[in-house]
């Protein structure tokens, strides 16, 4: 692991007070994760580096800094920060200078406490005869999240990839971030549906369990996630049931144990703000679609305002898969952004998941190649300048690229 450059270096505190140490930036040559993009980090490494954490909570662009004029050596800071210290314990924090770096975190604190990887692998359209050799690739190359839904149909499949990597010690359960999701047609049936994902990727637990869209659907059968339509070729919508009814029972979920902690999917503002209302456990995440092409700043503020974090799924604009199944166009044929990338000496593909991850967002890319599995890990190696930051922002079309009306027969975001 490379050495860590104290010009580069940001403290963070948790809202228990514990200081948390960012992935490093390496414009200066310093703060290089190739080890864990290459998988040759151990596992004691990596926990060092998911030490790199910020919070929800706070504004990525905060205001402090380690000062290193006092002496001490990267190394010392390094090993101060391995260990928890109270605020007056911290060496010489000073504000910061201004200036346009925004440190990105490889993790995010989430309003339950738990800590969730920055970068995750979605396993959607993953199919089966490839999974495990995927999940045991991205297992190597440094992953310790990922992303699985009832939908997805390979719950089974990870489950088996998964029971492998811990019986060959490829890696630990309480090292791992697993996320699933509780499919429409099942929001009258919560435990139920979440005791089936849990058999199926042969777990005692999840890390985060997400309703998957704001809408219930026609119950088809717990662990059946098709989508009934009426005569009139429209999704089936059960107006009996209220997204505050699945809310609680997803509280519920945490009372049991079988969850740490729950969220939500593709929730707008108006709902996101009446599930605050609500809750007696508030949505730890909220997954929606966001990349240079569909920003949601408004969405994504407002949900960091209030303690919750952003994964962006389709983090990418959706590149092949959707434009495959939707007919959409990908961000990273963008020109501007193709010129950004060759800057930094990146593919479009990691300039905008750093870009995502800059926003202070978590994000899930897709990919069934393993060499795109260690390009879209190495992304704490650089920094995007503000002014590039800002630059990004003009790129933003309002353009949906994940359009589940082609098969509902119903638009749900109208």
């Amino acid at each position: 692991m490379g050495a860590l450059s104290s010009a580069t270096t940001r403290a963070l505190t948790s809202t228990a007070g514990e200081v948390l140490l960012p992935g490093p930036a390496a414009a200066d040559g310093e703060g290089d994760h190739s080890e864990l993009a290459s998988g040759r980090a151990d596992t004691r490494a990596q926990k060092l580096i998911l030490k790199g954490t910020s919070s929800c909570l706070d504004d990525p662009f905060g205001p402090d800094f380690i000062d290193n004029s006092a002496g001490k050596t990267d190394k010392q800071n390094f090993e101060a920060f391995r260990n928890p210290l109270t605020r007056d314990e911290v060496p010489r924090i000073r504000p910061a200078r201004p200036g346009p770096r925004a440190m990105a975190a490889t993790a995010l604190a989430l309003s339950s406490g738990q800590q969730m990887p920055a970068v995750g692998l979605g396993v959607w359209r993953m199919e089966s005869p490839a999974i495990r050799g995927l999940i045991h690739s991205a297992l190597r190359a440094g992953y310790r999240h990922f992303d699985c839904a009832a939908d997805y149909q390979n719950e089974a499949e990870v489950g088996d990839a998964l029971a492998e990597a811990f019986e060959t010690g490829l890696a630990k359960r309480e090292d791992l971030f697993i996320t699933t999701k509780l499919w429409n047609s099942d929001h009258g049936h919560v435990l139920e549906a979440c005791k089936d994902s849990l058999k199926k990727l042969q777990l005692d637990y999840l890390d985060l369990y997400l309703i998957h869209f704001p809408v219930a659907t026609k119950h088809t059968g717990v662990g059946t996630t098709a989508s009934a339509l009426g005569d009139d070729g429209v999704l089936d919508i059960d107006t009996t049931i209220s997204l505050e009814t699945t809310w609680h029972a997803m509280e519920d979920l945490v009372s049991k144990g079988l969850v740490r902690s729950i969220g939500i999917s593709n929730y707008d503002i108006f709902l996101t703000r009446d599930i605050l209302a609500y809750a007696k456990i508030k949505p730890a995440v909220n997954q929606i679609e966001t990349h240079p092409y569909f920003q949601r700043e408004s969405l994504v503020k407002f949900c960091q305002k209030h303690g919750i974090c952003v994964t962006a799924h389709t983090p990418l604009g959706g590149s092949t898969a959707n434009t495959e199944w939707f007919g959409s166009v990908s961000c990273l044929d963008d020109p501007v952004i193709k010129s950004l990338a060759e800057k930094y000496g990146k593919t479009p593909a990691q300039f905008v998941l750093r870009w995502g991850l800059q926003r202070n967002t978590v994000v899930i890319p897709k990919t069934s190649k393993v060499e795109r599995l260690e390009e879209n890990f190495a992304v704490f190696d650089f920094d995007i300048s503000g002014e590039d930051m800002e630059k990004m922002k003009a790129l933003d079309r309002n353009y949906r690229t994940n359009q589940p009306a082609k098969f509902w027969g119903i638009d749900l975001y109208a």
